[in-house]
């Protein structure tokens, strides 16, 4: 299992070093970007940096990654609905595009022994929406229309019935008053990914074709020098013991963490930008027999006020082969920007340069803080009030409360004030030696295109030699699936079979 996968460690040496990339964080982001460099450039070395002890251990968590796969097939938030009520699906296609990339480079990657098991970290699981009311009815009646019809949503489907309601989601229709008018749509060909288990295994990877992982080693300063390299100062978490190393290119994957050391980079491109940290709470069913009756992700309508991270759902996961359940978010708040984080990450985060995008985002926000206010204020009581709108027989004794990973959102100045930005925003240098990646949703599941993204910012002198490589590892980059239906059904059917998405998982439970 990908658990058990060892990763070889570099010597804590009081020696300079150098490689040609060094990548800061063992999440899923710079294990994307590691592979894909790896098999563009297999001769330049690669090193990543950790401050934890394993690999994935803070946002790629599963469980610090709840409702992992967003594709945009059921997520509301992705579909608003206009002031003629007419409903918005540009962002549901641009979303699901980048997750159709995802999928082939993780196909590729299977085919050619990077990826060893895809049933170890993506599993076949119906998407669904769920509203109930009138008006939202009529809503997703709406969404269904704009998006059936849509070459990335073939197979969609709609019911307003309660029969269809009961036959697809039994646990959610137990003891319901289907007299409120309540509907559903759904497509089948929806999957629940792991990225715990996906970044070990692109890791071990990486690991095995000689690149440098060191974990427990805390990266302190950020200095270019002369050249244009980059001069990393890296503090041993146990020993605390000093080093510096040297590289060419420097990719900040750090999660939460990536603004501070962006901010100790003194890249001019990262002033203005501030972090807005936002952490979540889930119900994870504790009763087997309640888990075997849900299979399915099923997305409802965020609250008003609530950011778009905050849309409820009820969430079959698979993690470690064994499926299980989980209803959230419910919001919390710390001054943390990681889970491992300290209290003092967003008072320090403040500087000359972002100070008033931070106050800009603290006059224009307030129903955020309103929203996040009531959410610290829930009792258990409360909690599971708010899962009976979508498991009325909920029952607190089945349910445990547990802590999710922290989300930082991007604060972005615009004028002479700041925006709050939901989102990921990747951030450069003008001479494209260092790059990161800021922000939250959709994030894990659009990295193939954010790395891409990268790539394509750092180092444009490339693209052109890069290009077959690049199009073999991912065959619609560069291409809008959404206007070549024949391609997105070609790559639809190499990606299902090679991560072997034919198997039910309800067998797993």
């Amino acid at each position: 299992m990908t658990e058990d996968v060892e990763f070889p460690v570099s010597k804590q040496s009081s020696q300079a070093e150098s490689a040609d990339v060094v990548l800061i964080g063992a999440g899923i982001m710079s294990a994307t970007l590691g592979v894909l460099l790896r098999q563009l450039q297999p001769e330049w070395s690669i090193t990543v940096l950790e401050k934890l002890d394993a690999a994935a251990a803070e946002s790629s968590d599963p469980w610090n990654n709840a409702g992992t796969g967003h594709s945009a097939l059921c997520e509301l938030n992705y579909t608003p609905q206009n002031s003629d009520g007419s409903v918005e699906i540009s962002k549901a296609v641009k979303v699901n595009e980048q997750f159709q990339m995802s999928r082939q480079f993780w196909a590729h990657a299977v085919e050619n022994g990077v990826l060893p098991d895809p049933s170890e970290f993506i599993n076949p699981i119906p998407h669904m929406s769920f509203v109930h009311g009138a008006d939202d009815v009529e809503y997703l009646g709406k969404r269904y229309e704009a998006l059936a019809g849509h070459p990335l949503f073939q197979g969609m489907e709609f019911s307003a019935s309660e029969e269809a309601f009961t036959e697809r989601l039994p646990l959610m229709a137990k003891g319901r008053d289907f007299s409120e008018p309540a509907a559903i749509n759904w497509i089948e060909g929806g999957t629940d990914v792991d990225f715990g288990a996906l970044t070990k295994q692109l890791l071990a990877n990486l690991g095995a074709g000689g690149a440098t992982l060191a974990f427990g080693t805390e990266v302190t300063g950020l200095k270019q020098l002369s050249d244009g390299s980059w001069q990393i100062t890296v503090r041993n978490t146990r020993t605390r013991a000093k080093r510096t190393l040297t590289a060419k290119f420097v990719f900040v994957g750090a999660g939460g963490g990536a603004l501070h050391l962006l901010q100790k980079s003194g890249i001019k491109e990262s002033k203005g930008f501030g972090g807005f940290p936002v952490s979540g709470e889930f119900l994870r069913c504790t009763n087997p027999e309640l888990i075997s009756q849900h299979h399915a992700k099923v997305y409802g309508k965020a609250a008003v006020g609530a950011p778009p991270m905050s849309v409820p759902h009820l969430d079959t996961r698979v993690i470690g082969g064994k499926q299980g359940l989980l209803f959230g978010p419910y919001a919390g708040w710390s001054p943390k920007f990681l889970k491992n984080g300290k209290i003092t990450d967003l008072p320090f985060s403040v500087k000359a340069d972002n100070l008033m995008s931070m106050v800009g985002v603290g006059l224009t926000e307030m129903g955020l803080t309103k929203y996040l206010i009531s959410e610290l204020m829930q009792s258990e009581e409360d909690r599971i009030g708010t899962l009976g709108a979508f498991v009325p027989s909920a029952e607190s004794g089945d349910w445990e409360l547990i802590t999710a990973g922290q989300r930082v959102q991007v604060i972005r100045r615009k004028g002479n004030l700041g925006v709050l930005e939901f989102g990921t925003a990747v951030v450069n240098s003008d001479d494209g030696t260092l790059a990161g990646l800021l922000g939250a949703s959709p994030g894990a599941s659009t990295a193939v295109d954010a790395m891409l993204d990268v790539l394509r910012r750092c180092f444009p002198q490339r693209q052109a030699d890069w290009q077959p490589k690049l199009k073999e590892m991912v065959p619609s980059y560069g291409v809008a699936l959404a206007d070549d239906k024949a391609l997105f059904d070609e790559l639809w059917k190499w990606t299902s079979e090679a991560l072997k998405l034919d198997r039910d998982t309800r067998a797993d439970a």
